[in-house]
């Protein structure tokens, strides 16, 4: 395949596997960054430079290993057999996000699109084993058509902000939290997104062998989450503190510029829910498939099976335990993965 290509490839998937339905609606970047006031910029700078690093560095020892799912890069990084506890770990944190993704793209076709929630269920989980049955190549064409997407709807929205009576507000606005929970906040940021996107990053890493079309994918991706955070951060202080009020926040700024780019919205959201569930079934498929030696096609069915009956029920009290354990293990991959050097992996 053309280098290029593979390169934007790599980039697309990227910026869809971490910024995600997180992005679409608004709150990660409310909560992590805007609400900080004239912190913003620099600490979404400071994510930024850890996206590009680490990024590349964690694509590049997978490459290095051949590894066949992210638990043997955290092999490397925590030692074998800690290294395995933290897979076993991340695959109930990763069943935890697959099942809520799943009702959140219920919820959309119920809301939104006058279709039922289980019919969403199903519709939703019929597309996800049409791609996923063809691996890799599938998560790497959706995100090529949704990141675009999500680009030019970004592009829109900084466009329209600009028209705002405040639109100098994010550099502008002051904020009366700790300097230090602003500082601390990148590295929460980037911790939890790039430990979650293992699950993708990891085997795409590993297929991908060559290190100059890792490197320059994982830049161009790093560089479009940088943008995409700072572009969601001028929108969105340009109507604080109002806009805390939304559940959707990027949702009540989309409805100003009417109903075509509303659709498109909508559609985004759910893109974006679609392209993270893709990748953390097909992480947890490659996890399983090393434990169990079955068929793919049996692991995928088993997988969607369990997620559509997760959703029935909830999963919310599980959630609000796993997240913070998995917000201090992911501090600790992430000071492990800024230490670890290349050169000091072993195959």
């Amino acid at each position: 395949m053309n280098r290029t290509v593979k390169v934007m490839q790599i980039a697309f998937t990227y910026m869809g596997t971490i910024v995600g339905a997180g992005f679409a609606t608004g709150q990660e970047i409310l909560q992590f960054f805007t609400r900080f006031g004239n912190w913003a910029v620099a600490t979404i700078l400071v994510a930024t430079i850890m996206f590009i690093w680490l990024g590349t560095k964690m694509m590049l020892i997978a490459a290095e290993v051949n590894a066949k799912s992210y638990e043997d890069v955290n092999k490397v990084l925590f030692g074998e057999r800690f290294g395995q506890w933290v897979s076993h770990f991340m695959l109930v944190v990763l069943f935890g996000v697959t099942a809520v993704m799943l009702a959140g793209a219920g919820s959309i076709f119920n809301e939104h699109w006058n279709i039922s929630y289980q019919s969403g269920l199903l519709i939703t989980l019929f597309l996800c084993f049409l791609l996923l049955r063809k691996g890799m190549n599938a998560i790497l064409a959706v995100n090529s058509i949704v990141v675009p997407i999500m680009l030019l709807f970004t592009v829109l929205i900084v466009l329209d902000t600009m028209n705002a009576p405040e639109a100098n507000r994010w550099i502008l606005m002051t904020s009366d939290l700790s300097p230090m929970a602003a500082w601390l906040s990148p590295f929460l940021y980037a911790a939890f997104n790039l430990s979650m996107s293992q699950a993708v990053l990891v085997p795409l890493g590993a297929e991908t062998k060559d290190r100059k079309t890792i490197i320059w994918g994982a830049w161009l991706g790093g560089l479009g989450i940088g943008f995409m955070l700072i572009a969601g951060h001028y929108a969105l202080s340009a109507y604080m503190p109002g806009i805390q009020q939304f559940a959707i926040p990027m949702g009540g700024i989309a409805r100003e510029l009417g109903n075509g780019i509303q659709w498109m919205y909508i559609f985004l959201i759910f893109a974006e829910i679609f392209t993270t569930l893709i990748a953390d079934i097909y992480g947890l498929t490659l996890q399983l498939q090393e434990r169990f030696k079955v068929s793919q096609t049996l692991i995928i069915l088993s997988i969607l099976l369990i997620c559509y009956l997760l959703s029935q029920i909830g999963f919310g009290t599980l959630l609000s335990t796993l997240y913070p354990l998995f917000g201090l293990i992911s501090l600790g991959w992430l000071a492990l993965l800024i230490r670890l050097r290349i050169s000091d992996v072993k195959r």
